[in-house]
Parts: structure tokens; C-alpha cells; sequence
């Protein structure tokens, strides 16, 4: 097989009006695009990427779905992730061998950017342990934090100081980590923010971020977690599938 150029496309938060030039290339420049079905319950997800597509491309690349295996739950979330990203790796380099028998260059659809808490660049690397010849390019797209930061009209840091990017189920198992007083929380399943101490934090919360049904909380934790729940709940009820992010900020380093 002649080598795959394999193009991770940052697509933003759902919004097509995230997508830059670069990505609306590099669409039109694929043989094929690769797009993942995760079940009806996320079928907004699958739907968003298919207008897309049906919005930029003009040519002939062809838009190929795939079914994506389901993570399982049942042991250590590291191990249950690393195997699943093994399926998904076997997808790839299954829709390689049928599409593109004789190289060329396949596209992925990204959500966000493929450098931010994303798997797809571990994943295209499974392949070259497979034995395909794979040169990999990767698009930047706008970040869940951006789009965060620009809905409330916030800066992410504060003046010269850092900012931890963690995930909610590091917040919730170690609590606030220390010399920081900010944090921006992604793949939190279970509003890990009310694990901890809510005096003098404030929270700057969104959902669906960019997309029709964006919804965004602001205010201090104490004030405001209850009604994050609970909006979270009735939104993820009423979709389906929930897509969140958090930035947590402690009011002394105002």
C-alpha cells in the first residue's frame, strides 16, 4: 500500500462558522473523509459533521461512516480507554484498506483542536505500529475554552498568571490542585466542581458551545452549582448527549 496522508481537521464546537479556510481546504483536498456514528443518542453529533460536509465540500471527495466501537466501563478507566482506542484504530485502518487501497489522503473531522484532550493523534499512531505508512497533518480549530471564554467575554488568565487544564474526574479524586487559582475543567461527567469548597470561586460554565442550544452559567460557585446541575440534567435529558466545559476561578487572585 503507498502511504496515507492523514489530515486531523479541528473543527470547532459544532458551529460551521468555526471552521477556517485552512480546514475548508483541506476537506476539498481529501479522497475521503471519515465520519463516526456513536449511536442515536448523540445522532446531533453525526448530523452536524454530514451539514459540514454538505456545506463546504465542491469536488469529489466522498464521505465515507463507520460505526465507532463503544468504551467500555466495567475496569480501570485508563486500561478501558487504551483498549478502546484500539477498536477505533481497527476501524481506521480497516476504512484505510477498503477506501484507499492505493494511498492517498484521508480526513477525520475533529471537535475542537486534535492537540486539546483529544485522542486521534494517539490513535492515527496505532496505525503506524499496524505497518500503515501514514504522514500525519493536523488543522487547528477553535478549542472548547475558547469558545468558552468568548460567550462570557472573559479572559481565560488572569494578568501574568498560569492556568491549569485538568479533567473533572482529577478534580473530583484530588481535589484543587495547589499554587493555582485558576482552572479550566473539561471532560467532567458528574459537575465535579461540587466536590469542592465553593468559598470565593467563581464559575464560568457553557454547553453546546457555539452550536443553536449554547447555554452558559455565570457567578459564584456557591451561588450557581445547584442550577448548573440541574440545567445540565434537564439539557442532556432533552438531547440526549451533553458537551461541557468550566472555568473555575478563585476570587482572591482578582
Amino acid at each position: 500500500m503507498s502511504a496515507i496522508d492523514l489530515h486531523l481537521i479541528g473543527i470547532g464546537t459544532g458551529n460551521p462558522d468555526h471552521l477556517t479556510r485552512a480546514a475548508e481546504a483541506a476537506m476539498n483536498a481529501a479522497d475521503v473523509i471519515l465520519l463516526p456514528r456513536k449511536g442515536d443518542a448523540k445522532s446531533d453529533l453525526i448530523d452536524l459533521r454530514r451539514t459540514i460536509c454538505a456545506t463546504v465540500l465542491t469536488g469529489s471527495t466522498r464521505v465515507v461512516e463507520f460505526d465507532l466501537p463503544v468504551r467500555g466501563t466495567a475496569g480501570a478507566y485508563l486500561a478501558e480507554v487504551d483498549d478502546w482506542h484500539d477498536a477505533i484504530a481497527e476501524c481506521w485502518a480497516d476504512a484505510v484498506a477498503r477506501q484507499l487501497p492505493e494511498g492517498g489522503r484521508l480526513a477525520l473531522l475533529v471537535w475542537g483542536d486534535p492537540s486539546l484532550y483529544d485522542s486521534s493523534l494517539r490513535i492515527a499512531e496505532r496505525l503506524r505500529h499496524a505497518g500503515i505508512s501514514l504522514r500525519v497533518h493536523v488543522v487547528p480549530g477553535i478549542t472548547s475554552l475558547q469558545a468558552l471564554t468568548a460567550a462570557h467575554a472573559i479572559p481565560l488568565n488572569e494578568l501574568g498568571a498560569p492556568v491549569l487544564l485538568t479533567t473533572g474526574r482529577r478534580l473530583r479524586d484530588e481535589g484543587w490542585p495547589a499554587g493555582i487559582d485558576t482552572l479550566a475543567v473539561m471532560l467532567d461527567g458528574s459537575c465535579a466542581f461540587e466536590t469542592i469548597a465553593a468559598q470565593d470561586i467563581d464559575i464560568w460554565w457553557g454547553a453546546y458551545l457555539g452550536m443553536p442550544h449554547e447555554a452558559l452559567v455565570a457567578g459564584p460557585l456557591a451561588e450557581v452549582a445547584a442550577k448548573i446541575v440541574s440545567k445540565r440534567a434537564a439539557l442532556r435529558a432533552d438531547h440526549g448527549w451533553i458537551m461541557d466545559t468550566y472555568l473555575l476561578r478563585r476570587r482572591s487572585a482578582a
